[in-house]
C-alpha cells in the first residue's frame, strides 16, 4: 500500500518541488509497502475510541465528521477491511449521503497521550442492518445503549503514520483515573493509618 502514490498528485508534487521537499518525498514514493495492515496498525486501530472521517459531497466540498464510541468500536475485519455500526445521531446524514455518490474517504486516527497519528485512504460502503447478520454480529457492541441504523465498511487502499509534531497530548477521564490509581491507593492507606493512630491516642487518654 503506497500512500504517497495516492496523496501526491501532480499539483502536490509541484508544490513540494517549489517549497523544497520534493527530493525526500520522491524517495518515499519509491519504497515498497506491506500489502495490508500489519499487527502494528491493527493493534492501534482496535484500541481507538474515536476517529475523524472526511468524505466528499456532490458539490465537491469535503465534510469532516468525528466518529466515537467505546474503545474498540471500529473493528478490523481483516488486513484490508474495517467496519463499525453507525448509530443514530443528529440525523443530518451528510456522510451517508456523500458515500452514496462518492465513496472515497479519508480517516485520521489519533492517540493523544502518545502523540501518534494514523492516516488511511479507503473506499466506504453502507450495509443495511438486515442484509448481513454475520457481519452485524462481528460489529456488535454489547451493552451499547444507542440505536443502530446501518453498518459502514472501509476497504483500505493505503495508510501512513504521521509525525508527532503539533499533536498536543490529551488524556481521557479513564486514562487519568488509571494514572492516579496508585497514588489514590497510597493516600487511602495513609488516611487509614492516621485514623487508626488517632483512635489509639484517644483510647490511651
Amino acid at each position: 500500500m503506497n500512500y504517497a502514490s495516492l496523496a501526491f498528485t501532480d499539483a502536490v508534487r509541484d508544490m513540494q518541488e517549489k517549497l523544497g521537499s520534493r527530493k525526500s518525498y520522491a524517495r518515499l514514493e519509491g519504497r515498497s509497502y506491506v500489502d495490508g495492515l500489519t499487527e502494528n496498525e491493527i493493534s492501534f486501530i482496535s484500541d481507538r475510541d474515536s476517529f475523524y472521517m472526511a468524505s466528499i459531497g456532490e458539490n465537491g466540498y469535503p465534510y469532516i465528521q468525528h466518529r466515537g464510541g467505546p474503545k474498540g468500536f471500529i473493528k478490523v475485519l481483516n488486513t484490508k477491511q474495517l467496519g463499525f455500526i453507525d448509530y443514530k445521531g443528529n440525523a443530518q446524514y451528510i456522510t451517508v449521503g456523500n458515500i452514496a455518490t462518492h465513496n472515497n474517504v479519508a480517516l485520521i486516527m489519533v492517540d493523544y497521550p502518545t502523540r501518534t497519528r494514523l492516516k488511511l485512504y479507503a473506499r466506504a460502503r453502507i450495509v443495511e442492518l438486515g442484509d448481513d447478520e454475520a457481519l452485524l454480529a462481528k460489529l456488535d457492541l454489547e451493552g451499547y445503549e444507542f440505536r443502530p441504523e446501518r453498518m459502514m465498511l472501509f476497504d483500505v487502499e493505503a495508510y501512513d503514520w504521521n509525525c508527532q509534531q503539533h499533536i498536543t497530548p490529551r488524556y481521557s477521564l479513564d486514562e487519568i483515573n488509571k494514572a492516579f490509581a496508585s497514588q489514590r491507593k497510597y493516600i487511602s492507606q495513609l488516611e487509614a493509618e492516621v485514623k487508626q493512630l488517632k483512635e489509639q491516642l484517644a483510647a490511651g487518654k
